[in-house]
């Protein structure tokens, strides 16, 4: 191949329409999960910054939410730190619990409405917050999880939407779905859907 066409292929290959594939994939912004065996199963090494994922539970309050406890003390200790956005959470925030594990409780913010997935949306959408946490106990429509993902990208947001696990068996626009099961001390994450990372299930230790 000569030294013209080298140079050829090089300009095409940076045109923008051009995909090349895993190995060479833009690398998005992403946040640590504060979990070392789950940030090495994940694409570029954490949660990433923007999109929306979701987090699959057999029942609400077994435990996912420590999944998220040093993601959320990260972002609400950023000098620029956004809000962190409750929508109608099913248990109320123990702000006691959240304080030790190093969040920011001034830039928490709980929202209650009665249509949740429309204030979801809203939050997602609005780039107010860095994060926003909403809870499903019924499916939404295939058409709205998009919507939801959708706004998250618009408002540069990361939104984590808890659901059934039996959701699991739908199809979905989110970036990013794992199922958490709780364990001693622990529990065991599988991931379901990840773009560009690996699948399987990992035992992670809860930080208390």
């Amino acid at each position: 191949m000569s030294a013209s066409t080298d140079l050829e292929l090089a300009r095409l290959l940076e045109h923008p329409a051009i995909w090349r594939g895993r190995s060479v994939a833009r690398r998005v912004e992403v946040l640590p999960t504060g979990y070392a065996a789950l940030d090495a199963c994940l694409p570029s090494g954490g949660w990433p910054r923007t999109g929306l994922i979701e987090i699959l539970v057999p029942r609400f309050g077994v435990g996912e939410l420590y999944l998220l406890l040093p993601a959320l003390a990260a972002l609400t200790r950023r000098p620029t730190a956004r809000w962190c956005v409750w929508v109608t959470p099913p248990l109320e925030p123990y702000a006691p619990a959240l304080a030790a594990h190093g969040a920011a409780l001034e830039r928490m913010l709980v929202v209650r409405a009665p249509e949740a997935l429309w204030a979801f949306e809203q939050t997602l959408g609005s780039g107010a917050s860095d994060i926003a946490l909403a809870w499903a106990a019924r499916s939404p429509r295939p058409r709205g999880i998009r919507r939801l993902h959708l706004a998250a990208e618009r408002g540069k947001t990361l939104g984590v939407l808890f659901r059934p696990q039996r959701a699991a068996e739908e199809s979905s626009a989110a970036i990013l779905r794992l199922t958490v099961e709780s364990r001693p001390a622990g529990a065991r994450v599988t991931l379901l859907k990840s773009r560009g990372g690996a699948r399987g299930s990992i035992d992670l230790s809860w930080r208390t």
